[in-house]
């Protein structure tokens, strides 16, 4: 199982059209991460991409340091250190009020990559400071159904193919369009956890999931268990 992405301009390397993510607006991530960080904190964004949340937040008077994988992403993130690297090789000479792992990274269909993902949250967060995680619940992938869509702005994003190809394992396509003329897909893989497995996972990197932050449940808020 491969990401991949079509549609104009740049695919970044895990099938992110860069031009679609650049039209997004921000949602409420500003306000989940301002729930648990500091006035003034710092805040290390992984996976920033084109920096839909890290304006807000250094509009918010946060300090960011935005990480991607991606060049393309990060030339038009602007008011933030920018860190070109992957999220699990990350090493930073510093810690953080708060890290973001946004994206459903977590889901992450390759175990190893999640534990890597969630180690480089654990050495890079202060103690006592907060560790936030989008993610899709177990329920989340159980409604998965093809052809649901919904609307951001100008843009009609859909679920256009979706498979579960093992046990716990899901294939999908996402289609984006913009206007009458602007068509992306983006195909992914997706693993199903449940609140145990998360759980089972944050403690191996030494984190404890604390609450969730919003009523759908894909914001985890963790915490350094040491």
């Amino acid at each position: 199982m491969r990401n991949s992405g079509t549609g104009p301009g740049p695919i970044t390397p895990d099938g992110s059209p860069v031009d679609f993510y650049s039209l997004l607006e921000p949602g409420g991530e500003p306000e989940i991460v301002a729930q648990v960080t500091p006035p003034g904190g710092t805040v290390l964004e992984l996976g920033a991409g084109v920096g839909r949340v890290t304006h807000p937040l250094v509009e918010r008077g946060f300090e960011v340091v935005a990480v991607d994988e991606s060049a393309e992403m990060l030339a038009r993130v602007r008011g933030a250190h920018t860190v070109l690297g992957r999220v699990e090789d990350l090493r930073l000479d510093r810690r953080f009020d708060t890290v973001m792992l946004a994206s459903q990274l977590v889901n992450t269909v390759d175990d190893a990559v999640r534990h890597a993902f969630l180690a480089t949250c654990a050495r890079h967060v202060k103690p006592g400071g907060a560790v936030l995680l989008q993610w899709m619940p177990a329920d989340a992938h159980d409604r998965w159904h093809v052809g649901q869509n919904r609307r951001d702005g100008g843009i009609t994003i859909t679920l256009a193919a979706v498979e579960q190809v093992s046990p716990g394992i899901f294939q999908a396509t996402m289609r984006y369009t913009h206007g009458e003329d602007k068509v992306w897909t983006q195909s992914f893989s997706s693993r199903r956890l449940t609140d145990e497995d998360l759980s089972a996972e944050l403690a191996a990197e030494g984190l404890r999931l604390d609450r969730f932050l919003t009523d759908d449940r894909t914001w985890v808020a963790a915490s350094p268990t040491s």
